[in-house]
């Protein structure tokens, strides 16, 4: 599914204490405020009846709960709508969950307004009343308070919505190990089972002899169809179009192998290519491209989050990529950081059409790969890690500016990202350091950090951001007391 194929259910609150034929006028404001959502938010919103009694609650909640095109519940309180009847709904429900504060009306009419007017608008102290309930269940919920058409409100709703698909997106994804962790590394690796629990994550693990087998039967027409491709996006820079070609192979095989076992991520491993004659570089990047998430060095917990924040993402400005932290410039007042990897960087970062290039590799012992080479946009973006701390899954998020790279590196010919981590690069990776953040990410100038926010609260994961207020003891501070709440149970 597409993001826009994704719906959420609006449901709004009232109660039969002021006659029938209120109603009729609750269900025409939702319907109108939901179109207005539709038109300017990434999903549809479906107007549900209004619900007056715990039944009726409870069967929405469970009817949103079978929808596959469901992504998650808006829920308004119009009137008073007493928070006892929402328990059983609100317990049964599995959907990210949404309470909006607001009410149909902007301004106070002062000249007409009677007790009346104020049966009919009770949002003000309604919300309250349902609040204090959510609160009390403990549910995870996003509360937005404000005037609906407002565009800031929208843009809160916005985010949320991106957020929530991914959560749902998230628990049905399926990841495909093309061989194993690289040996010895620790921070790539984690609890997979864990993950499945938290996430949804199922990960799966292939034997690289499985690939192979896939790469042998690739035909030359299907290369061919690949290479059309490549003209398409790409400016061919090498005399060595048979190492393109095989990437072609690669990629096509690959492919193959992901729809037909539907997988939306993969990882590979430079140590484990058994007959492979080169490693997966313009084949990977390729498929980033088109939205399947990826991981070096058997990183499966990196390539699910490209995949993840890739589709989030769908219809914005930018580009999402898997990354790596690869070399820090100190220079005093301009200290900045060098993103790359040695094959796999996405091209939607790209800031001009990106060259296939043909050069030797240092690692992985096998012919020379084709890879894609190109320097990226500029402009805010974000990186964002996902690790495994034993007792819980910790998403760490830093917000950075992505600069100009002015200078060439002949010598080192792959995609490069530079950028400033806010508050500075110091402080930026000292916290990074003590979070236990990985040296993958996931860099995206799409989204900003109220996303992740927003979709680690969904999927009850642990949250923190490097921010240009971040103060190194205060932040201590921060994974000090998250410790302790952990460990708590809290």
């Amino acid at each position: 599914m597409a993001i826009k194929d994704y719906e959420f259910w609006y449901i709004v609150g009232t109660q039969h204490l002021y006659g029938e034929e209120i109603f009729v006028d609750i269900d025409s404001h939702s319907a109108e405020m939901a179109a207005e959502w539709t038109a300017k938010l990434p999903c549809k919103v479906v107007a549900k009846p209004c619900v007056k009694t715990a039944q009726e609650i409870l069967d929405v909640m469970r009817a949103a709960n079978n929808d596959p095109k469901c992504a998650g519940v808006i829920t308004w309180m119009h009137t008073f709508s007493p928070s006892k009847i929402w328990i059983a709904g609100l317990k049964s429900l599995e959907k990210p969950y949404l309470h909006v504060n607001t009410q149909y009306n902007r301004d106070i009419p002062w000249g007409e307004i009677d007790m009346d007017f104020m049966n009919l608008n009770q949002s003000a102290h309604g919300d309250r009343e349902h609040g204090y309930i959510h609160a009390r269940m403990r549910k995870a919920v996003k509360v937005i308070a404000g005037y609906w058409k407002d565009e800031e409100f929208q843009r809160k709703m916005s985010v949320w919505m991106r957020a929530a698909v991914g959560a749902v997106e998230s628990r049905k994804l399926r990841v495909m190990r093309i061989s194993d962790n690289m040996r010895n590394v620790a921070v790539t690796d984690g609890d997979k089972i864990e993950a499945q629990i938290k996430l949804g994550w199922q990960v799966d693990h292939y034997g690289v002899g499985d690939i192979i087998r896939c790469v042998e039967g690739v035909t030359e027409a299907e290369i061919d169809e690949q290479m059309k491709v490549y003209a398409d996006n790409y400016e061919m820079d090498t005399d060595n179009i048979e190492s393109v070609r095989y990437q072609a192979r690669e990629e096509v095989a690959i492919k193959k192998y992901l729809d037909e076992k539907n997988y939306g991520a993969f990882h590979t491993n430079f140590e484990d290519l058994q007959q492979l004659r080169q490693l997966p570089g313009l084949a990977c990047q390729d498929l980033m491209r088109q939205g399947y998430g990826f991981g070096a060095e058997g990183d499966w917990k990196v390539a699910a989050m490209t995949r993840l924040m890739k589709f989030m993402a769908e219809g914005m400005d930018g580009g999402t990529a898997f990354m790596e932290d690869y070399t820090y410039h100190f220079e005093p007042g301009n200290e900045m950081l060098l993103g790359s990897h040695m094959l796999e960087v996405c091209p939607t970062l790209a800031a001009t059409k990106p060259k296939i290039q043909v050069h030797p590799l240092g690692i992985g012992d096998r012919e020379d790969p084709a890879r894609l080479v190109f320097k990226a946009q500029t402009g805010d973006a974000i990186v964002v890690t996902l690790v495994d701390m034993g007792d819980r899954l910790r998403m760490i998020v830093n917000d950075v500016e992505c600069k100009e790279q002015v200078n060439d590196m002949p010598k080192l010919p792959v995609a490069g990202v530079l950028w400033k981590p806010l508050p500075c690069l110091q402080t930026s990776a000292e916290a990074w350091i003590y979070a236990g953040g990985a040296h993958h990410s996931v860099l995206s100038y799409s989204l900003t950090a109220e996303h992740m926010r927003d979709f680690a609260e969904i999927m009850g994961i642990e949250f923190i951001h490097i921010n240009k207020d971040t103060e190194i003891n205060s932040f201590k501070k921060e994974l000090f007391y998250n410790d302790v709440a952990y460990k708590l149970g809290m």
